[in-house]
């Protein structure tokens, strides 16, 4: 069986340049310059992975990475104060505690919130013929919903439902490098959360501990960018894998209420196509790699899910929710919401529910159809046939759409490659003449020091100093 990541290469190789993809992957390799290292590698496999990801010096988010200039720079405005990217102390303990206590529910609140939000959005698909949607964007406006109340405790109305979509569109097309960030338009949410929080519309204590402006840049960065943006990339994953394995969309369809398919659908959809690509973290004390290596201060350390993911499963290319009927995902290389050692996803618990949830809603009432290319990172957004249950599409009609589908990815992944180099290779080098982390960091101590940045020459570009 060819796996969609050998179909992706072989796609890429056979409509572009060879030079053009290579040069596209070394210029994201090389942001944090040569003081860096990935895992797992050919030298350190997947348990050194796991002892470093856990390990209690590799807890630095954001000061002392190239890399983080550039995430800075497409999360904005406020990257400083996104739960992500704030570094340990009172500021990031408060506000995690604010998070969880707006994700908290019953299981039963929180699957019935997530199913009212699909019901309107997917009541506006028609239901008497075939539908041809990107999932991404069809999803989108539902998570949005979902969110916003979660916030508010509120129905969402549609003019907050549209600004929050449309900037959380922006900042995911913009990390995928298929558009230029757009910041009137996030400013346009920003003003929207100003009114909310100054009017005490906000039913939560907000974190004391942020000024006005920075509770206002947590609610739009965490809970109205990466929330809507990683439930909107699992569910499309989700529905276009089971768009591309009829037999797999046809066991979860006949699944019962408590859906254990549907569960390994999940795992396996998050194990072959995890939602981060890259995690980085810059250790804050010298940590041992092996006997002979060991990472000084001030290291960068990249996490390759998928390349952790890959590791430890018989056929690790291949799409087989059943691998999870004998596994269990707790005892298996699968972190979907990072490690409970460094700061896992505070959404872990709720995802799966609503997910599942999302997922029963749409296939109650369509049947998915793609012959899309299935990558990790979707750039293309999922394209996907929507046939309504009950309709019985003339055959000839329904293989003419598909090879439409088939076709138009095809072309769309030669030009998408081409802007997503273009427009990468701008946002990196705009990025780096802002220098948004470094010039924050500059003016602000980290754990009451002043941060310290590598030198021409210093032994912190080099990260294995051999003792």
């Amino acid at each position: 069986m060819v796996s969609d990541r050998t179909k992706s290469a072989t796609a890429d190789t056979w409509w572009l340049p060879r030079g053009v993809v290579t040069l596209r992957g070394h210029i994201f390799e090389k942001v944090n310059g040569d003081h860096t290292v990935t895992l797992p590698s050919a030298t350190h496999g997947p348990e050194v992975f796991e002892r470093v990801y856990a390990h209690p010096a590799v807890n630095g988010r954001s000061a002392g990475a190239g890399l983080s200039d550039l995430f800075w720079y497409w999360l904005s405005p406020g990257p400083e104060v996104h739960q992500e990217h704030l570094e340990s102390g009172e500021r990031y303990e408060e506000v995690a505690a604010t998070t969880r206590r707006m994700l908290a529910g019953s299981s039963a609140e929180l699957t019935a919130a997530a199913t009212r939000a699909f019901v309107r959005v997917l009541d506006t698909v028609p239901d008497t013929r075939i539908s041809l949607v990107r999932l991404r964007d069809l999803v989108m406006p539902a998570w949005a919903e979902f969110c916003y109340e979660l916030v508010f405790r509120e129905p969402c109305p549609p003019h907050a439902r549209d600004l929050i979509t449309a900037h959380a569109d922006d900042v995911i097309s913009a990390l995928k490098c298929t558009g230029l960030r757009h910041p009137r338009r996030r400013a346009r949410l920003t003003s929207y959360l100003s009114e909310r929080v100054a009017a005490g519309d906000v039913p939560y204590p907000l974190p004391a501990t942020l000024s006005p402006a920075e509770q206002v840049h947590y609610l739009q960065g965490t809970m109205f960018n990466t929330a809507v943006v990683q439930l909107s990339e699992a569910t499309a994953h989700v529905l276009l894998a089971l768009a591309r394995h009829p037999e797999v969309q046809q066991r979860v369809t006949q699944d019962t209420e408590e859906g254990p398919y549907l569960t390994r659908v999940l795992d396996e959809t998050m194990r072959l196509y995890p939602l981060f690509g890259i995690a980085h973290r810059i250790t804050t004390g010298e940590v041992r790699l092996d006997e002979d290596t060991v990472l000084p201060t001030g290291s960068v350390v990249c996490f390759s899910y998928p390349d952790y993911h890959a590791t430890g499963y018989d056929r690790p290319d291949e799409f087989d929710p059943d691998r999870w009927a004998t596994l269990s995902a707790k005892d298996a290389h699968h972190i979907p919401f990072g490690v409970a050692a460094n700061r896992p996803c505070p959404a872990w618990r709720l995802s799966p529910l609503v997910l599942r949830a999302a997922v029963r809603e749409v296939l109650r009432r369509f049947q998915l159809d793609s012959t899309a290319a299935h990558t990790r990172s979707i750039p293309h957004r999922a394209p996907c046939l929507l046939i309504p249950r009950g309709l019985s599409p003339e055959p000839r009609r329904l293989r003419a759409l598909r090879s439409f589908v088939r076709t138009r990815d095809a072309v769309e992944d030669v030009t998408r490659g081409v802007r997503q180099l273009v427009l990468g290779t701008a946002m990196v080098l705009h990025a780096r003449r802002q220098r948004l982390t470094v010039r924050y960091f500059e003016e602000r101590p980290v754990g009451g020091c002043p941060v310290a940045h590598p030198k021409e020459g210093s032994e912190r570009q080099h990260p294995y100093p051999r003792r």
